[in-house]
C-alpha cells in the first residue's frame, strides 16, 4: 500500500498525521509513504527530512508547481504500492483507518472508498472554534453526508481523501491539473462516469482542522466556488443542487439591491430574504452558544456569511471566466498553491 500526501506549508500539522500513519495497524512492512511538497519555505521540509531519516518507509519528492493536483500526480507515479491512499498534511488518522478501508473495499468492490471527516478548530480561538462548526454543520454545507455525519454505509458522489486500487488511474486517468481546487470532485465524477462507485462508512473518521480565520475561510470558499464551473464544464453536468445555492443567493441579493430604486417590491423581496437569512443563522448561533461561548456564536453568526458570500461570488466569477469568455480568449489561472 502507498500513501500519497501533497502538502506546502504544514510544519504546524504534518507531524501530527505522520505519527498517526506511524501508529497504523496496517502492517508497516507493506507500508510505504510518499509526500509530495510543493517547496515548502516555512520549515516543512526540514521537518519531514527527520521523519524520512528516521523512518525507511516515508520518502520525500519535489512538488515544483506547488498545487495539488500536480502533487498527488507525482506521488501517485512515484508510489508503488497496489493500492493507494490519499491522505491530507491537515489531518490524522485513527490507528485502524487503513486497515478498514482496506477491508471495505475488497468486501464491496468499491472503487473508492472514503470516510467522514470530524472537522477540528485550528487553535483554541473562538473563532476557529466557529469555523470548525460552520464547517460541519448543515446551514453550513448542506447535505455534504462526510462533513455532517451518517448513520449508515452509503453510495455517494463524493468522499474526501480516497483509497483506490493503482489500476483505477490506468483506465479513467489521474488529476487533472488544471483544477487547482475541486480536483477531488472531478475526479470523483470522472469514476463515476465510468461506472465506479464510491463508498463512505460511517463509523470511521478522520480529524481534519480547518482554517483558523475569517480571511482564509474566505479565501478557500472563494476559490472551491471558483473551479466548481469548471469541474462542472468537464463532468458534463452539475453534480449536485447544493453548489448552486451560494450563487442564486450572491445573485438575488446583488439583483434586488440593483432593482430596488425602479421596483419597490425587489427591495421587500430583499428584506424578506435577508430576515429569514439572518434568522437561521441567529438560531443555529444561539443553539450553540452553551458550547461555543459567546464570542463563539458571534464568531459562528459571521462564518456563515463568510462561507455563502464568498463561495457565490467566486462561483459566479468562474462562470464568467469557465463559461462565458470567448474561446478564444484565455481563462485566468487563478493560481492556488497549497499554503493555506
Amino acid at each position: 500500500m502507498s500513501i500519497v500526501i501533497p502538502c506546502r506549508n504544514e510544519k504546524h500539522y504534518i507531524g501530527a498525521c505522520l505519527d498517526s500513519i506511524l501508529a497504523s495497524d496496517f502492517p508497516q512492512e507493506r507500508l510505504e509513504v510518499v509526500i509530495a511538497d510543493g517547496m515548502s519555505d516555512d520549515g516543512t521540509r526540514e521537518l519531514i527530512r527527520e521523519y524520512v531519516s528516521a523512518h525507511s518507509r516515508i520518502t520525500m519528492i519535489d512538488n515544483p508547481k506547488g498545487t495539488t493536483p500536480c502533487g498527488m500526480n507525482l506521488a501517485i507515479r512515484a508510489a508503488r504500492g497496489e493500492i493507494i491512499v490519499r491522505m491530507d498534511a491537515h489531518a490524522m488518522y485513527p490507528p485502524d483507518y487503513l486497515r478498514r478501508l482496506v477491508a471495505a473495499q475488497a468486501e464491496t468492490g468499491a472503487e473508492n472508498v472514503g470516510t467522514l471527516v470530524v472537522t477540528l478548530p485550528a487553535d483554541g480561538t473562538p473563532v476557529a472554534a466557529a469555523i470548525a462548526t460552520g464547517l460541519s454543520h448543515p446551514l453550513g454545507v448542506g447535505n455534504s453526508h462526510f462533513r455532517i455525519g451518517t448513520t449508515v454505509r452509503r453510495w455517494v458522489n463524493h468522499v474526501p481523501f480516497g483509497c483506490w486500487q493503482r489500476t483505477l488511474f490506468d483506465r479513467i486517468g489521474y488529476f487533472d491539473e488544471e483544477l487547482e481546487r475541486a480536483q477531488d470532485v472531478e475526479f470523483n465524477a470522472r469514476l463515476l462516469n465510468h461506472g465506479g462507485r464510491i463508498l463512505l462508512l460511517p463509523d470511521l473518521t478522520s480529524g481534519y482542522h480547518a482554517r483558523k480565520s475569517l480571511s482564509q475561510l474566505a479565501r478557500m470558499m472563494y476559490q472551491y466556488g471558483y473551479f466548481k464551473p469548471l469541474v462542472a464544464r468537464k463532468a458534463g453536468k452539475i453534480l449536485t443542487a447544493r453548489q448552486l445555492v451560494p450563487a442564486l443567493f450572491v445573485l438575488g441579493v446583488a439583483g434586488s439591491l440593483a432593482a430596488a430604486p425602479w421596483w419597490p417590491r425587489a427591495g421587500l423581496a430583499l428584506g424578506a430574504v435577508l430576515a429569514t437569512y439572518g434568522l437561521l443563522i441567529g438560531m443555529v448561533a444561539l443553539r450553540s452558544a452553551r458550547r461555543l461561548g459567546p464570542r463563539g456564536a458571534l464568531a459562528l453568526a459571521a462564518v456563515f456569511p463568510t462561507m455563502h458570500v464568498s463561495y457565490g461570488v467566486g462561483y459566479l466569477r468562474g462562470i464568467r471566466n469557465h463559461f462565458l469568455r470567448s474561446s478564444k480568449s484565455p481563462r485566468p489561472a487563478a493560481r492556488v498553491a497549497l499554503s493555506r
